[in-house]
């Protein structure tokens, strides 16, 4: 079978999954039928069951997909990153602003319909998600080294609400041009980071208080 050939299935999975994560984000999962998902691919209907058992699956994959990539791009760039702590975490924050300004139906997916996951799926993308988190975490108390982990933990989470705000930031012809919006989202979740290594209005949690901050998407 030649290179062309092979690499067919795969092109139009991809294919799929992106006209699926458009439509989904913008009509929601009930809103969409594989039919549409079908003419959006130049496809039957039927046709996508030679690729997917069906919606579930296509949203499944989206979602325990993107969290795969986001580890694993993560892991990478720790990895690549050099002996430079604020090299490597300059590099997370490029690669989360990628996705955020580039997938940004997924980020919309993941908001409204993770709970349409299987158990075990949703489980999954908890777990990956949970990972990423402590990657970053990790990478921000060696450029920072003063705030409890705790602390660090909560400037993560907050930043990645801070970059995946993108989905509600417009229509992509309504933001700034490309370079000029990721170089902001840098610059502000720079700010972020920076700003934990100072003291809180508040002050510091009384002792055994934890700070609790909800999984933002992936």
């Amino acid at each position: 079978m030649s290179n062309a050939q092979s690499a067919a299935p795969t092109s139009r999975r991809e294919q799929i999954l992106k006209e699926a994560a458009r439509l989904f984000a913008e009509r929601g999962f009930h809103g969409v039928g594989v039919d549409e998902i079908g003419a959006a691919v130049g496809i039957s209907g039927p046709g996508l069951y030679r690729h997917f058992a069906g919606k579930d699956a296509m949203l499944a994959e989206l979602l325990v997909g993107i969290s795969e990539r986001l580890l694993e791009g993560g892991r990478m760039r720790v990895a690549e990153g050099g002996e430079s702590p604020g090299a490597v975490l300059d590099a997370l924050i490029e690669g989360h602003i990628d996705f955020a300004l580039d997938d940004r139906p997924l980020i919309t997916l993941h908001d409204r319909e993770l709970d349409r996951l299987r158990e075990a799926d949703r489980k999954r993308v908890r777990q990956l998600q949970r990972q990423y988190v402590e990657l970053w975490v990790e990478v921000v108390r060696r450029v920072h080294p003063l705030p409890s982990e705790d602390r660090a933990r909560a400037a993560v989470h907050a930043v990645f609400g801070l970059l995946n705000s993108t989905p509600h930031l417009g229509r992509p012809g309504a933001l700034p041009g490309r370079t000029e919006m990721a170089e902001l989202l840098h610059r502000l979740a720079l700010g972020a980071f920076g700003a934990v290594a100072g003291e809180p209005a508040g002050g510091e949690p009384a002792a055994g208080e934890s700070i609790a901050v909800g999984v933002p998407g992936a």
